[in-house]
């Protein structure tokens, strides 16, 4: 947050490649403490209830850091993203405000959204194997779970973030799919 009533929201999983809200400015930003993993079902955007989607949460990792993209919104349009934003993290998510330092070097108060592991959605970990196959069979309204995963790593890749575990699933999602899933548009 910001003394002007501005307010920055950190995004780690599709809010670095699919923006759909106005925002005042947007840098790389980090958290501390923090990994993206694929352990949160999804039955609204990228599977269907019965058959869940694996999309990312964040959990606890001391000593680690999760890079992802920061957005500062102006207050003029706070409540509008916000509520934008609620409704689109419905599915066992919730605002979590945390400490990020920006690429600048300024560290600011912002929020995010995380999935815990005691919402009806959490799916859990498993093996990079399964999660391919898991993530390469799944689709849901917004789209293939597989073009998810597809368009993070290819847009990490461009801001030159790496994340062995976004790497490894994308990697094992092509195996998986013999190579035809190369192009996360395709799907």
């Amino acid at each position: 947050m910001t003394d002007s009533g501005d307010i920055w929201v950190f995004g780690y999983g599709s809010l670095i490649w699919r923006v759909d809200f106005p925002y005042a400015e947007s840098q790389i930003a980090v958290i501390d403490d923090y990994a993206r993993r694929f352990w949160q079902g999804s039955t609204d955007h990228r599977g269907v209830p019965g058959a869940p989607g694996r999309v990312l949460t964040l959990i606890d990792a001391p000593g680690q850091r999760c890079w992802g993209r920061a957005y500062r919104l102006a207050a003029t349009e706070v409540d509008a993203v916000l509520a934008h934003l609620d409704h689109r993290e419905k599915g066992g998510y919730e605002r979590l405000s945390m400490p990020l330092t920006l690429a600048s070097g300024h560290r600011v108060s912002g929020l995010t959204y995380r999935a815990a592991p005691d919402n009806a959605e959490f799916l859990g970990p498993a093996p990079i194997d399964e999660l391919a196959a898991h993530i390469a069979v799944s689709h849901g309204p917004s789209g293939s779970n597989s073009e998810y995963v597809l368009e993070l790593h290819q847009e990490l890749t461009r801001l030159c973030i790496a994340d062995e575990h976004i790497s490894e699933v994308a990697a094992a999602l092509q195996d998986h799919a013999g190579g035809g899933l190369g192009s996360a548009s395709a799907s």
